[in-house]
């Protein structure tokens, strides 16, 4: 980091002393980087020609009476702390071992909020990517293997990933947290870790060589999803300058006080999860062991609607022109739901029957929708209907979206197929495009169960993708030398289909957007839920809305 370069020898031999003084065994000061923060001191890694600080706190221990408060002050330190290790990922539920996403973490704790940084070492108003990981709001956390920043690092990029609090130690609302709360609002405490660890970076990342006004946010799936929350949060404005979503949804969400769209307040979601685990008291909720509240509570994460952190839906922010206005890079992959295929509906026993199941449920848009999603592949339709309704419908709106604002808007379809995941039916899965992504295609950089996609190809796809998305962080113009010119998303629709071989086309899926757009309008005004209720899946609206179905 050139800007640290005078600064570190001034450091070697106080933090010789002051890591000896700590109890660790005097290090090699001179192999180690150094970096001055408002926190203290950091002794890093030097990993190849990168310089890499792992486990550093962005907000105090949301631990004790701070469990359900928002994230405090970074702690301050004394003397040299070693930045050497990740630090424990936020306290989750088990995953099964059969599951493709199984990897647990080595370690979990409440006090769990820490970034980690890589950086070339003459990183100097270097553009910023801060990397915010999936799991649904319940597992997931920055030290996964997959994750590793090395190759944007390499690329020029500073690279930060975070830990936040998840399930419902993260997004639990209930009425006495919110009394409590100076603002009146509880829930999204994951949401605003995201935000205070954004705050982080804009205060420090320049010690890093990075730039605070040059900020990229990036996630994937529930990460995605948390962007798209960023993107319409006023207490995120300001704190970053693009956006990478990857595989991002637009569910509806309960919000704090109100029951709506089919779903309870958050508040009374609350009440239920303190009532089903026999806790009367706050006291006694936050007295309660942190991993044992998380494998009992029965609930699903996410987002509040507080009047806050979140005003709005996402879609009704977008609709109405509330959110941030700035360039994107967003998509999904053409088989998001081929490892989730068991949770599909029974597909029917014939195409006639698909058919006359459609018309029974959809009347007049029954034609539209059996345009887009067709009868001589039934199975592939229902799966199709699916991937639209949680993911691709949600990217391409954030898309048309930033790009009628007037921002560059950059959209792909990841239908790219390894040998690896051909041998396992699982092309194109959900999050498989992300070893690509991050360039990390060896066997122990994956979860144990993932195809591991390791020939010449998959390089090559993987050279390209790093190109497009460090590029566009760095300028907002993705480019690569390996690929076709990416053009914005306009008029003609323009997307880059990331396929066994990359091409630039037009209009994602024909249809898609403007059937979903109709049906999610017609169950929002009916004041129903529309995340995933279209297709087999989903009821008759008429049903839906309290009426006999004809």
């Amino acid at each position: 980091m050139a800007s640290q370069t005078g600064f570190r020898n001034l450091l070697l031999a106080m933090a010789a002393t002051a890591l000896s003084a700590c109890g660790n065994p005097e290090p090699e000061v001179s192999a180690r980087p150094l970096v001055e923060l408002r926190q203290g001191v950091l002794a890093g890694e030097y990993e190849g020609r990168l310089d890499v600080f792992r486990g550093i706190p962005y907000a105090a221990p949301p631990v004790g009476g701070a469990r359900w408060t928002a994230p405090g002050p970074a702690p301050a330190w004394e003397g040299v702390r070693d930045a050497s290790s990740f630090g424990p990922a936020c306290i989750q539920p088990p995953v099964p071992e059969t599951s493709l996403y199984y990897d647990p973490p080595a370690d979990t704790s409440e006090d769990c909020l820490t970034l980690n940084v890589w950086a070339g070492p003459d990183a100097d108003a270097a553009p910023v990517i801060v990397w915010i990981h999936g799991g649904s709001l319940r597992i997931g956390s920055s030290a996964e293997p997959m994750y590793d920043g090395a190759e944007f690092a390499r690329r020029g990029v500073v690279f930060v990933s975070i830990n936040y609090r998840l399930g419902v130690l993260g997004y639990l609302a209930h009425a006495d947290l919110s009394a409590e709360s100076p603002d009146g609002v509880s829930g999204n405490y994951g949401l605003q870790d995201q935000i205070a660890a954004l705050q982080w970076v804009r205060d420090n990342i320049e010690a890093f060589g990075g730039d605070p006004s040059n900020v990229t946010i990036m996630g994937e799936s529930a990460g995605a999803l948390s962007v798209s929350y960023l993107l319409t949060s006023p207490d995120a404005e300001g704190l970053f300058h693009k956006a990478i979503i990857e595989s991002p949804n637009a569910r509806n969400f309960p919000e704090l006080k109100t029951a709506a769209y089919g779903l309870p307040s958050a508040e009374d979601i609350g009440a239920e999860v303190f009532a089903n685990l026999g806790l009367e008291t706050l006291e006694a909720a936050r007295a309660m062991d942190a991993q044992e509240l998380t494998n009992q509570a029965k609930f699903t994460p996410q987002g509040t609607v507080d009047g806050k952190v979140l005003p709005s839906q996402i879609i009704d922010a977008f609709d109405t022109g509330r959110f941030a206005k700035v360039p994107v890079l967003a998509g999904f992959n053409s088989g998001e739901v081929r490892a989730q295929r068991a949770f599909a509906p029974r597909p029917p026993d014939s195409p006639e029957a698909y058919e006359a199941e459609i018309a029974t449920r959809y009347g007049d848009t029954a034609e539209a929708f059996l345009d887009v999603y067709p009868s001589d592949d039934v199975q592939g339709s229902i799966l199709a209907t699916l991937r639209d309704a949680i993911y691709g419908w949600a990217a391409e709106r954030i898309v048309r979206k930033e790009a009628a604002a007037g921002q560059p808007a950059f959209m792909y379809v990841f239908d790219y197929c390894s040998p690896a995941a051909k041998a396992k039916d699982l092309c194109a899965f959900h999050a498989s495009e992300l070893p690509f992504v991050f360039g990390n295609l060896d066997s122990e950089s994956l979860p144990p169960n993932w195809p591991v996609p390791d020939g010449d190809q998959d390089q090559a796809i993987s050279k390209a993708l790093l190109d497009y998305w460090t590029s566009f962080a760095a300028t907002g113009q993705p480019e690569s030398v390996y690929g076709p010119v990416w053009s914005s998303y306009g008029q003609d629709q323009s997307y880059l289909d990331i396929g066994q071989t990359l091409a630039s086309r037009t209009d994602p899926i024909p249809g898609m957007f403007e059937l979903h757009e109709q049906l999610v309008a017609e169950r929002k005004a009916a004041s129903e839920p529309w995340f995933l209720n279209i297709g087999l899946g989903a009821r008759p609206l008429s049903d839906a809305a309290g009426n006999e179905a004809e």
